[in-house]
């Protein structure tokens, strides 16, 4: 795990007050997920500011940080930019960690305009709809899981999107529903793995 710094010690503090155990989990997996699988590309990306972007990256969905009118991952960018100001980040990194939000539910980039984006991306993709599933063997699967189970995620994941899609049709959590993101989460290979 990152080397705890106090933004990142904070993000882990809002993460576990505001997330289910599921959703904290997820969370906390789609960091490891996005670090293992950059350090092992040789990716260089910035760990604290991967670090605080996978955590809060779906607090948008959460209750008390929900916007009615938002899609969840804006929502949650401009909860993040709010956060790591107050955290003593300068506004340009602070807006990176809100960019990074907003990115990993928009089309794919690339890891030379933007490595954390494009980590969170591959990892909550594979956290969510099992894609990238030959870039994390499954060897690399049993411990992870063991330490942060998956505490039924993918049904608490879907009903979360499934109520974005009814409220907020347009969005991007609207367009995965309508694709039939519930069959992908249903047969995401973390999902049948001993450990979850």
């Amino acid at each position: 795990m990152t080397t705890e710094t106090p933004t990142t010690a904070a993000a882990l503090s809002v993460a576990t007050r505001y997330y289910s155990p599921a959703l904290l989990n997820h969370c906390v997996r789609s960091y490891l997920w996005a670090a293992t699988y950059g350090t092992a590309r040789g990716i260089a990306f910035d760990d604290e500011l991967l670090y605080v972007a996978a955590l809060l990256h779906d607090i948008g969905l959460t209750e008390p940080f929900d916007s009615h009118h938002l899609p969840f991952e804006e929502a949650g960018g401009h909860m993040a930019w709010t956060f790591a100001v107050a955290s003593g980040w300068p506004p340009h990194r602070a807006a990176r960690a809100a960019e990074i939000i907003v990115q990993h539910m928009h089309s794919d980039v690339s890891p030379a305009a933007d490595p954390e984006s494009h980590l969170l991306q591959v990892a909550s993709s594979w956290e969510v709809a099992g894609r990238h599933a030959d870039a994390f063997p499954p060897e690399s699967r049993t411990d992870l899981l063991a330490r942060y189970p998956r505490l039924g995620f993918g049904a608490e994941f879907l009903a979360c999107f499934q109520d974005q899609a009814a409220r907020k049709p347009d969005s991007p959590a609207g367009t995965s529903v309508r694709t039939d993101v519930a069959t992908r989460i249903a047969t995401n290979p973390l999902d049948s793995h001993p450990a979850t």
